[in-house]
């Protein structure tokens, strides 16, 4: 997909982020799942991202980053938001489809794709209790921690993704693992 000549659809027509959508949804909608292990919270969270992406797309430039870069990063903002707040309320796609007229919902696989995922989590009990011990750390060790060993992100797309050197990257995400197994053996 080229990305750029995306961007410029988009622009020129808002009903163009639908492709955007389709292209991405599936791994931002993971990466909340992975983060809070709460389908609801997931489903939520990669809405509210999708919908921000969309009300500020207006804005974002090109520089040669993948637009799914700067998707990680509002999802990772939404994902904080979620944590800080118990009573986290998105704004969803609903508002897109009132204000904009852009329809963007397409449920016909988002069971399938449920099913999927919460088999593939059962089937990772360790996962499930690492992601736990993960989920007690300090947010900025947490989007370091997720973004590279859930969603396989390299120590230079994860400073794409937060806005931060690559050194300062690296130094999270020590520390992080350290924290992590402190943790794990009680120390």
């Amino acid at each position: 997909m080229n990305e750029e000549a995306l961007l410029r659809d988009i622009k020129r027509d808002p009903h163009k982020f639908g492709e955007l959508y389709e292209a991405f949804y599936k791994e931002i909608f993971g990466y909340a799942l992975r983060r809070t292990g709460q389908y609801e919270a997931a489903r939520d969270i990669a809405a509210e991202t999708f919908l921000k992406a969309y009300a500020g797309i207006g804005n974002f430039r090109w520089r040669n980053t993948s637009l799914l870069y700067w998707l990680y990063a509002i999802a990772t903002n939404e994902i904080n938001r979620y944590y800080r707040s118990r009573t986290y309320t998105p704004e969803s796609l609903n508002r897109i489809q009132e204000e904009y007229g852009v329809d963007l919902t397409d449920y016909s696989n988002a069971e399938t794709d449920r099913i999927l995922l919460e088999e593939e989590m059962r089937k990772h009990q360790e996962f499930a209790n690492v992601q736990a011990l993960v989920a007690t750390l300090d947010p900025k060790y947490q989007d370091v921690i997720s973004l590279r060993y859930y969603e396989q992100k390299s120590i230079r797309e994860i400073a794409i993704i937060l806005g931060k050197k690559e050194g300062t990257i690296k130094s999270l995400l020590s520390r992080g693992l350290d924290k992590v197994r402190e943790r794990l053996t009680g120390d």
